[in-house]
């Protein structure tokens, strides 16, 4: 796909995206994906959430979408400029994602989980340009490695089996998750930061008291 996000990754009480660099002694070395591209240490007890691990449920129990291919037919769609951000209106951010994935579930896949979808979207294209299918696979066989040493000594191998579980639960969600719980998906996003700043972000948001409204 276009969109390689194999080394790509949300970390807990740490906000916007980050780039996996390598593994450390006690964590992740990640470089955030921004102008600054600052590098830091990623701490072991962090959850990191591949976003190549990410997708977004259907109306099939059995289907989901993954987050890769969401991004391909956004960029279909609306060219590397979402027509949303996380600002937007509840119609605009449920028109939105409705005409990326029509039969997405809208039991499953709250008001928030879109939010973050359209910030990671941003985030990923402005700093990640569009790429053509075969450039894009020869640039990710280049990061496969050290993207997957660094994923294999952090909580972020734990995403995998946590995907298969949350797809095989058949049982629909009572109630909207807080922003520190997965993107309606397999991905787990882990808990956010105790007093987060980043404007916009969905890994800063303060954990939002539990409703049972879900977007329509």
């Amino acid at each position: 796909m276009p969109y390689e996000l194999q080394e790509l990754a949300a970390i807990s009480g740490m906000p916007g995206l980050y780039r996996l660099v390598r593994a450390a002694r006690h964590g992740v070395l990640v470089e955030s994906l921004d102008e600054k591209a600052t590098r830091t240490l990623a701490p072991a007890r962090n959850k990191v959430s591949l976003l190549s691990e990410i997708s977004i449920y259907t109306q099939d129990p059995d289907q989901t979408v993954p987050l890769t291919e969401v991004f391909e037919r956004i960029y279909q769609k609306h060219g590397a400029a979402s027509p949303v951000t996380a600002k937007s209106s509840e119609g605009e951010l449920t028109d939105f994602l409705a005409g990326v994935i029509p039969d997405y579930d809208r039991d499953r896949v709250y008001l928030s989980d879109i939010k973050k979808l359209a910030n990671w979207y941003g985030i990923v294209s402005k700093h990640r340009p569009y790429q053509a299918a075969e450039t894009a696979a020869s640039e990710a066989s280049a990061t496969e490695a050290p993207a997957s040493e660094a994923a294999a000594e952090t909580p972020a191998a734990e995403a995998a089996p946590a995907a298969s579980k949350a797809k095989r639960k058949g049982a629909k969600a009572s109630e909207e998750p807080a922003a520190n719980e997965p993107l309606s998906t397999g991905g787990v996003i882990g808990e956010t930061d105790a007093a987060p700043t980043a404007e916009g972000n969905p890994e800063a948001t303060a954990p939002a008291k539990k409703s049972r409204k879900k977007a329509e």
